[in-house]
């Protein structure tokens, strides 16, 4: 619920003011309340003491009063304007909307050589070489990328398999290069890949060039050969053994990975967090099942409830924690972005957490076809043959991808504080409006808030890191403190995601 700002009284004398504020009951305590200013600050506090607040009865020159204040949620000095320092948080909040897309994905190729039942994209075999982007399109892409005018750009390079066409990673990046030289961009890398059957020379060219690898761990042996089939039953070996080749050429800051759950992932919490320590990582993302590609086929075999999802994670995060107290630092990346927007003024700008929306206006896929889109989703949605969010083409300018009635749409229905559900929600200073996950769910950009899977997963997050926050030791405060600053392989796993 909100409330919007009038002058209230404490005394005849004594006056505040109270400022936007939004109020949740929390689940695990219902005669206390999340209370959350127009910029993200937020406090937890007694029913009765809001209620104080609200009627006017509070002590102006008590703590609290002084602690609403800081937190932009009163002002007991109507002669300063409390505006300023609101509006410069909410700037900083927002400042991923400055410069436009950060995060450019060129998907390289639909090959691949393995069947995953989850596949987000419709794969092609190995040979079909027809599904490979050609040096027209990259060559139109890149200069589509130089249009835009961000001065920090991340280009990930995705497929299918993109090391089944690697000379087109290899131009790419040679292109960006050769014409950052007069552009002067601060360039970041990144290869998402099963890293099977890395060679040397590719290993040489990543090295040379600072890559980032990311790729997938769904966990212990038994469980990733059962989600990421191959026909010879090997992917898990291929797998460590691509990320030890590569670690021992790039380091080990430079390899990432991530795990997709399936339904047979969530018998598996501990072994999996365990797996990601036996094989070295320190972050692990735990992504639940996305509505695109095979993964919608299949869900009624791999699928599972939100509910079910947010079970899993409560048992993998208190393992997650007491692997951290052990000693073995491993965060988990969501949690971590959850953190970072509770516990910091600052945005990291990832899609999910994005309002206006991260589609488009935080990143932009340029397709192995040249058709352009505002996200990876959009595309996958396109695979299935819906083209609602096609930007256009990489023969045409930026601007007419900003004037497409895709682009339209994504604008018109991703501003979370202007949705009907989202606009009253208590988290919405530091959540997202995702229309394209509404869409796909729902079919509807802007969706049904109360029965929506995004907001049931979004509210759990929060819920769960305000209440392991609350009743946390000092040591998992100091771990959870920690996980809310950004790092390299965050981002990378992030971006990848």
């Amino acid at each position: 619920m909100k409330f919007q700002p009038r002058e209230t009284f404490a005394q005849a004398d004594t006056r505040y003011q109270l400022l936007p504020m939004r109020f949740r009951r929390l689940p695990w305590d219902d005669q206390r309340v999340f209370v959350s200013s127009l910029a993200g600050d937020w406090l937890l506090m007694p029913r009765k003491m809001l209620d104080e607040v609200v009627e006017g009865r509070l002590d102006p020159q008590s703590s609290l009063a002084a602690d609403l204040e800081a937190r932009h949620l009163i002002t007991r000095d109507a002669s300063i304007t409390p505006l300023t320092p609101l509006l410069g948080q909410l700037r900083t909040r927002k400042a991923y909307l400055q410069g436009g897309p950060a995060l450019h994905l060129f998907v390289i190729s639909l090959r691949c050589h393995h069947t995953c039942s989850y596949c987000q994209v419709s794969r092609r075999n190995a040979g079909q070489t027809a599904f490979d982007m050609s040096d027209r399109v990259a060559d139109l892409s890149v200069e589509r990328l130089f249009e835009w005018p961000n001065r920090r750009l991340t280009i990930e390079f995705q497929g299918g398999e993109p090391l089944l066409h690697f000379e087109r990673v290899r131009s790419i990046t040679e292109r960006i290069l050769a014409r950052n030289a007069s552009e002067g961009r601060d360039l970041r890398f990144v290869v998402t890949s099963t890293l099977h059957d890395l060679t040397d020379e590719q290993l040489a060219f990543f090295a040379e060039h600072s890559f980032q690898l990311s790729t997938s761990l769904d966990g212990p042996e038994w469980l990733h050969n059962a989600n990421r089939p191959r026909p010879e039953r090997d992917s898990y070996r291929r797998t460590i053994e691509g990320i030890d080749r590569a670690r021992r050429v790039l380091g080990s800051e430079s390899v990432s990975a991530l795990t997709t759950l399936t339904q047979r992932s969530l018998s598996a919490p501990r072994e999996i967090i365990d797996e990601y320590r036996k094989q070295g990582f320190h972050s692990i993302f735990l992504r639940p099942l996305s509505p695109y590609g095979f993964a919608r086929r299949t869900a009624p075999r791999i699928g599972y409830t939100i509910a079910d999802f947010q079970a899993f994670y409560r048992q993998a995060f208190e393992h997650l924690i007491t692997t951290n107290k052990d000693g073995y630092p491993l965060k988990e990346v969501y949690a971590g972005l959850v953190l970072s927007q509770l516990l910091t003024p600052f945005s990291h700008g990832y899609v999910d957490l994005r309002s206006p929306t991260g589609s488009g206006l935080g990143a932009v896929v340029y397709d192995y076809d040249g058709q352009v889109y505002p996200s990876d989703e959009a595309r996958m949605l396109a695979a299935m043959g819906d083209h609602t969010f096609v930007l256009g083409r990489v023969d045409q300018t930026v601007q007419d991808w900003l004037t497409a009635p895709a682009m339209q749409r994504l604008l018109d229905s991703g501003v979370a504080e202007a949705l009907p559900g989202c606009s009253d929600c208590a988290f919405v200073p530091v959540c997202g409006a995702d229309p394209v996950d509404h869409y796909a769910r729902q079919g509807d950009l802007v969706g049904h808030r109360p029965t929506s899977d995004f907001c049931a997963k979004q509210i759990g997050f929060f819920d769960l890191m305000l209440q392991r926050l609350e009743f946390a030791d000092a040591n998992e405060r100091r771990i959870l403190e920690s996980w809310a600053l950004p790092d390299a392989l965050g981002a990378s796993l992030a971006d990848a995601a």
